[in-house]
């Protein structure tokens, strides 16, 4: 068998983090925040003495501050788990309320998604497909946008949930949730109807764009703690006042009744404390990393052949021309996703990590199921492109050398990995 040699690994491996959309390093400041909550602040926030209610004033000071990134009201702010919890909350917790509102036998009402969502929203519509339940999944175009006059043709009658991600998890793509939510309240005003309700995952989007649920019309809205800074197992979902839903679980009747347990007192405050955060911080972060981004997919482009940016084109103002999408951007500033024909993606990211360089082949929740992508084949990706797709997604603590250091390796090692491929196929 022909030899196939890497670069000769530096003495000192730095390790150079690519992996911000499954989770990132908890800001400093959220952990000051928590830690009292985790030491000597232990108290059961649903008790009647004083250092219950202590708590209880940490957790609703949270949920104002929350409240107030989003343009809501307090009692809109339903603390969850983390993101899975907060979607299957949105949307099963809305399919068992329509039922029960309905009761309409074996036709049970219409979902609306896109073929591109997270697993965390994929999973509970085909559980509720399977029980009855109509969904139509929408497509996507190359760069991975869904059409609101999509959406618009698809709307019926029985249609009592519209579901889409604000921006994916894969490929960036920001979805033009804004219009897509005006179109829903125009239906519902001609239909007279409360129905459809609009439901985003803006668990990624969450840290880079504002999410104004008065501007973009969203009734049920979801996301998580660990994509900014926040800490894990801690969630939200953004409900409206009037919406029904179903409750998943049953217990002590916390969080107005729609999520019994315990509150993570703790999560709470680092979540709030994360948001407010990202809500001060994200217009200049967003511009440095779109910067970086670009400067990442140039220096690839440019040094290995036979290469594919996946999803929007990368600008470094983040527009998209002649078609703007969610303020201006079109993708997530942090993500370079590409294609590297000729190799198995899951090899590269073993390979690099040898070097210190740590990335993905696409959703962490997601990664050790399927084969390829559901996203890529939806924005119509050959088996070979797919197959060969890594995910880069920056964050706060990236930095400009990081990448340089990285354009160092990544192309010998590319090449060495398609030349190992060919020799095991002969």
């Amino acid at each position: 068998m022909a030899s196939v040699s890497f670069p000769a690994r530096p003495k000192q491996i730095r390790e150079i983090y690519f992996d911000y959309a499954a989770g990132g390093p908890m800001l400093s400041s959220v952990f000051v925040a928590m830690r009292p909550h985790l030491t000597n602040r232990f108290a059961n926030p649903s008790g009647l003495h004083a250092l219950s209610q202590r708590e209880r004033v940490s957790v609703e000071e949270s949920r104002s501050l929350i409240a107030d990134v989003l343009h809501a009201t307090p009692d809109t702010v339903i603390f969850t788990s983390g993101g899975t919890e907060s979607i299957n909350m949105a949307i099963l917790g809305a399919a068992r309320a329509y039922a029960q509102k309905k009761k309409t036998g074996k036709r049970r009402g219409h979902i609306i998604t896109t073929a591109i969502e997270h697993a965390a929203g994929m999973a509970p519509v085909r559980y509720l497909e399977v029980s009855g339940f109509d969904v139509t999944y929408l497509p996507v175009d190359s760069n991975g946008f869904v059409s609101v006059n999509d959406i618009k043709t698809h709307l019926r009658s029985d249609t009592f949930l519209v579901s889409v991600m604000y921006a994916n998890n894969e490929i960036g793509a920001i979805q033009p949730i804004s219009d897509i939510g005006r179109e829903i309240l125009a239906w519902r005003k001609k239909q007279n109807s409360i129905f459809p309700l609009f439901h985003s995952d803006a668990c990624q989007a969450i840290g880079f764009l504002p999410v104004d649920v008065e501007k973009c019309h969203a009734d049920l809205l979801s996301f998580n703690g660990s994509k900014i800074g926040g800490p894990k197992g801690i969630g939200v979902l953004y409900k409206r006042r009037g919406v029904v839903l179903e409750p998943l679980l049953f217990g002590g009747g916390q969080e107005f009744g729609l999520r019994s347990g315990t509150e993570h007192v703790a999560g709470i405050v680092g979540m709030a404390k994360a948001l407010t955060h990202a809500a001060a911080s994200r217009a200049t972060e967003a511009k440095r990393l779109a910067a970086l981004s670009v400067y990442f997919w140039k220096g690839i482009h440019h040094s290995i052949p036979n290469v594919k940016l996946n999803g929007p084109a990368l600008f470094e103002n983040n527009t998209m021309r002649g078609k703007r999408k969610e303020s201006g951007m079109a993708r997530l500033p942090n993500n370079v996703h590409v294609s590297f024909p000729g190799l198995e993606g899951e090899a590269l990211v073993l390979y690099l990590e040898r070097y210190g360089i740590l990335c993905a082949t696409g959703s962490a929740c997601n990664s050790n199921k399927e084969t390829t992508s559901h996203v890529l084949s939806a924005i119509g990706l050959t088996n070979e492109e797919r197959t060969g797709s890594i995910r880069f997604t920056l964050g706060r603590e990236t930095a400009k050398a990081d990448i340089a250091y990285t354009l160092k390796y990544l192309p010998p090692v590319v090449s060495a990995v398609r030349r190992m491929r060919q020799v095991i196929s002969g």
